[in-house]
């Protein structure tokens, strides 16, 4: 039987928070060697002429193609979305394209968002689901000085979803977690109407054979692997409420743009300023 007990501590999420903010190295380094410095040099950079930038790196034999974004002192590399999708294109269900394909190798390219670079024609712009935003591309050395003062950075996304469901009367139970690999589990939960929901104090996360009980002071989240039988609040012995599950893949627009958990939140992609 599967078993696992994951205790809360507020002073190891703020350890764990910090040191995903500590910089990283670019993949050029120090140019301290040849391949470094080609690798500089085919660097992209673009700009919105309000003091945002995109960078884009070169595929390399070591390195896959990768994206940042920022102010130009610092520079946050973007979340690749997965397999099936190139180095600059990105998730952003804050804006919705509703003419794209809702389900092309498994990815909803719908909340799908990207940088559209032509390396030969030196030219660049951004879409933000509908919306087209134009960039100026900067030239040679005028690019290698910004990339060599900025400080880069993982991904500032703090929490991604991880389940949702509702009763009949639209209360909705939303739980996330941490969104970089070492957060993982430290999860949330937030209830209330859409647009209301507020977070719980959380005590407890249980996870076993049958599926997971989230403990909050005001009571459990019970969560059911099998997703044929329905999930569970429980407050006390006498009081359960039975909750449909909602698929978080194909409700993302909703959690971001209208449960009210996100906003204000900043994603760390190009369209966080839009």
């Amino acid at each position: 039987m599967r078993f696992q007990r994951f205790a809360f501590a507020a002073m190891s999420f703020a350890c764990t928070a910090a040191m995903a903010a500590e910089p990283i190295q670019p993949p050029w380094g120090k140019e301290s060697n040849l391949g470094e410095r080609m690798m500089m040099e085919a660097t992209s950079v673009c700009t919105d002429g309000k003091g945002h930038y995109v960078v884009l790196t070169p595929d390399d034999e070591d390195t896959h193609a990768l994206l940042y974004y920022g102010d130009g002192k610092q520079l946050a590399q973007v979340a690749h979305p997965g397999p099936y999708t190139s180095a600059t294109s990105f998730l952003d269900p804050r804006f919705f394209n509703k003419g794209a394909n809702p389900n092309f190798r498994g990815i909803d390219w719908r909340v799908m968002s990207e940088v559209e670079l032509d390396a030969k024609e030196r030219s660049c712009s951004l879409r933000c689901g509908e919306k087209k935003v134009p960039l100026t591309m900067l030239e040679g050395e005028q690019a290698a000085e910004l990339l060599r003062k900025a400080t880069f950075l993982p991904n500032p996304q703090k929490f991604s979803p991880y389940a949702l469901l509702r009763d009949t009367k639209g209360v909705y139970y939303f739980v996330d977690r941490g969104f970089h690999e070492a957060e993982k589990k430290n999860f949330r939960v937030f209830i209330g109407p859409r647009g209301s929901l507020k977070a719980q104090k959380m005590t407890n996360v249980i996870s076993d054979s049958e599926g997971e009980i989230f403990s909050t002071k005001r009571g459990d989240l019970r969560l059911l692997l099998d997703k044929t039988k329905p999930a569970m609040w429980i407050e006390s012995s006498k009081r359960r409420l039975e909750l449909r599950q909602v698929p978080v893949e194909e409700n993302l627009p909703l959690i971001y743009n209208e449960l009210g958990v996100y906003e204000g939140a900043r994603l760390g992609t190009p369209c966080d300023d839009q």
